[in-house]
């Protein structure tokens, strides 16, 4: 009796996208973590809208292989980020992305390959990021878009997008989990030298500066005097009393210079505050806290949970210069079903 061997699986078919003026390092990234994924599962192959040489944002040229034609042939789709975002793409590739779509394949965006997406009518109806740079011009282009700016990537099953640049490991090294498992993701993260799962968001990424304000603003001086007293239990009456208005009359001015509440604008001073004690002291976070006017260390992580979508101890540990992790440390989630800021 004639023995039966199995018929080894077939790769899964990987085509990178590569458009005009690529963001190198995005373009690197998928082609770096499929090629690195153990026993060759993946079949990986650069394609722009003809074989031959395409120009990066940086001034060099990287040659594709093929044309479109490997779009219409692949498993899943990579749209690399690429420069300048806002620019109209050709009918074709837009054609080809959404084709490939409709016959169910895997797309996939990284950094501002969201926008191509979006252009193709890809993530009409779902949730998306892209780097929080641009996320709202992603939301005011493309407003049938629900667009996070607050994580590092969105899983829609066939439809993925992921936050700017070193995001795009992230979403790849999760696509690997997805297709082959927890351990081969996190084989080929250790030969990648990355995180298998980063805490948090890219919340925790954004540049957070305080508005400047315009000359002649009639409550400028109430908001420096508050920013002078974080440390202080204040309140919409204390602040009115200083502005010499009615609270009411108070709140509603506040809203229209700030486009948020007294309230709303004090906790995220507050949590500047705090983020830049952690980045820049060796504070505990009991004293962190009280420095920033939110009493208490549990307070200070339920804030910091819900605006950046991880924990104090965690933040320190990637962005202060003499990091002390502990066990105060936690996994966020980091797709669009983390929690919602305050």
């Amino acid at each position: 009796m004639r023995e039966e061997t199995a018929t080894p699986a077939a790769p899964h078919r990987v085509a990178v996208l590569v458009l005009d003026d690529v963001l190198p390092l995005d373009l690197g990234i998928p082609a770096q973590v499929f090629i690195a994924v153990p026993g060759d599962p993946y079949e990986l192959i650069l394609c722009g809208r003809t074989a031959g040489s395409v120009r990066t944002a940086a001034g060099f040229a990287v040659t594709v292989a093929a044309g479109l034609e490997a779009v219409r042939g692949a498993d899943t789709v990579v749209v690399p980020g690429y420069a300048p975002h806002l620019r109209e793409l050709s009918a074709d590739v837009l054609a080809a992305l959404a084709g490939a779509h409709a016959r169910g394949r895997r797309l996939v965006s990284i950094c501002t390959g969201a926008f191509a997406l979006a252009a193709a009518g890809v993530l009409d109806g779902r949730k998306a990021t892209t780097h929080w740079k641009y996320a709202h011009e992603l939301a005011a282009r493309h407003p049938r878009v629900s667009v996070d700016p607050r994580v590092l990537y969105v899983d829609e099953g066939q439809v993925l997008t992921s936050a700017g640049v070193a995001a795009g490991i992230d979403l790849c090294l999760h696509l690997v989990r997805r297709d082959l498992g927890a351990r081969t993701a996190n084989q080929v993260a250790r030969s990648l030298v990355s995180a298998p799962h980063r805490d948090g968001g890219q919340a925790q990424y954004i540049e957070r500066p305080l508005a400047p304000e315009a000359p002649g603003v009639t409550l400028a001086s109430t908001r420096a005097w508050a920013l002078a007293r974080l440390h202080e239990p204040l309140t919409v009456p204390q602040l009115a009393a200083h502005a010499h208005l009615a609270p009411r009359t108070f709140a509603r001015r506040f809203v229209t210079e700030t486009g948020t509440t007294p309230l709303r604008w004090l906790l995220t001073a507050r949590l500047d505050r705090a983020r830049e004690l952690l980045e820049s002291t060796e504070l505990a976070v009991d004293h962190i806290a009280d420095r920033c006017g939110l009493g208490s260390p549990s307070n200070l992580r339920l804030h910091f949970r819900r605006a950046l979508g991880t924990t104090p101890t965690a933040y320190r540990a990637a962005f202060a210069a003499t990091a002390r992790p502990d066990s105060d440390r936690a996994h966020a989630p980091t797709t669009a079903a983390g929690p919602s800021a305050t």
